[in-house]
């Protein structure tokens, strides 16, 4: 089956422009400049830029990862994909081992079944000063025997893990995850300097929503933050919602650390998509109130309500970077991260028709996975 979609603003790794793109059995064939050749359907001048990829995802629609509930991950999975999150990364929070291992298990199946991308363990080994939204009384310090547990339970499928790389043991750690294909992530991290350094230089690519959960970054005592920022084999997660961090310094991270080393997360929880009221987080209790999440019982953000769409509507309007670089840090930049950039991640012959079709004001007026019409854009 071959599909051309004509009078779009196709956004692709050379920048924006007018143009069409043909679909055939699932992935891009071609690529064209002005009018398509023959009859297509025609986006009627919208923005077509690739599907999102969101490496840090708690939730969504009322559900959340962390329960392990396979059902219900699937319709935190869906919910995103409407919003045109194609690929995305399920992510967990601090709990007893047995229960993160029983739900990374149960979420291995959906991403056997490529519903998912893969699996992020947030949480047990992060500092207890930096806990945030995690329950203090169930972190741990680092254990190589523990992520091998963990890993086992995962069969295969954990791609990250968020690690405090001050704690006792964690360097260690970090070698052994990376041996394994696993992402060592640095946050939820008091460290100073030098030892961000030394995570760094232990295999780290990764900075778990920069800014947050870490010390600030200071001209005497530049802490994490500058460490994760001056290194390029690190790429910086942001969380761009209005709440966490300041659209002032989302713009200076992306102009130290590149587009090609920035990526848009969410950090969703259940209330993405919901009201306010009261979810819960793992084993803690999660209050939203005016769209904002904050743990029940000592008022710390507790991830966020966002999702992609916003994200990349806000680092345009807000931040001022142009869609075409948005694209890159929303996309291709935590696709790469994933390893999973050789298929998705850009408008590119030969990769998959993941696709998002934005409306004059960047809302999502369509969404396509693997060359399937999951929201259809008026007129396609």
């Amino acid at each position: 089956m071959s599909i051309t979609l004509s009078d779009a603003r196709v956004v692709t790794l050379d920048g924006e422009h007018d143009g069409w793109l043909t679909i055939e059995d699932g992935r891009i064939t071609h690529i064209g400049h002005g009018a398509a050749p023959g009859n297509g359907h025609s986006l009627g001048g919208r923005l077509v830029v690739p599907g999102f990829v969101d490496m840090h995802s708690h939730g969504g629609a009322g559900g959340s990862f962390p329960d392990g509930d396979p059902g219900t991950a699937a319709e935190v999975a869906a919910f995103h994909l409407g919003k045109g999150t194609t690929t995305m990364v399920a992510s967990l929070v601090t709990a007893p081992l047995d229960r993160i291992a029983r739900a990374a298990s149960a979420l291995a199946d959906l991403c056997e079944q490529g519903l998912l991308a893969g699996i992020h363990f947030e949480g047990p080994y992060i500092a207890r000063s930096r806990c945030g939204a995690h329950d203090p009384a169930l972190l741990r310090d680092p254990s190589r025997e523990e992520l091998r547990q963990l890993l086992k339970a995962g069969r295969g499928q954990v791609r990250m893990l968020t690690i405090a790389p001050e704690l006792p043991g964690a360097l260690d750690v970090i070698r052994d995850a990376v041996a394994d294909g696993v992402i060592a992530a640095l946050g939820h991290s008091d460290a100073v300097y030098d030892k961000t350094i030394e995570g760094i230089e232990a295999g780290a690519s990764v900075a778990t929503h920069l800014y947050n959960a870490m010390p600030q970054l200071g001209h005497r005592n530049p802490g994490p933050i500058a460490a994760l920022l001056e290194d390029d084999r690190v790429t910086v997660e942001l969380i761009n919602d209005g709440v966490h961090v300041h659209p002032a310094m989302l713009g200076l991270a992306i102009r130290a650390a590149g587009s090609g080393r920035t990526a848009l997360i969410t950090d969703a929880m259940a209330a993405a998509g919901m009201g306010d009221g009261r979810y819960p987080l793992g084993p803690m209790t999660v209050d939203v109130k005016d769209g904002v999440a904050r743990i029940a019982d000592g008022g710390s953000i507790a991830g966020s309500t966002l999702t992609m769409d916003v994200a990349f509507k806000r680092t345009v309007e807000q931040v001022g970077v142009a869609p075409a670089e948005v694209a890159r840090m929303a996309s291709l930049t935590p696709a790469r991260v994933l390893g999973l950039d050789h298929e998705i991640g850009s408008i590119t012959v030969g990769k998959y028709a993941d696709l998002v079709v934005l409306g004059d004001t960047l809302e999502v007026e369509g969404v396509m996975r693997r060359g399937v019409w999951i929201r259809r854009p008026s007129g396609a």
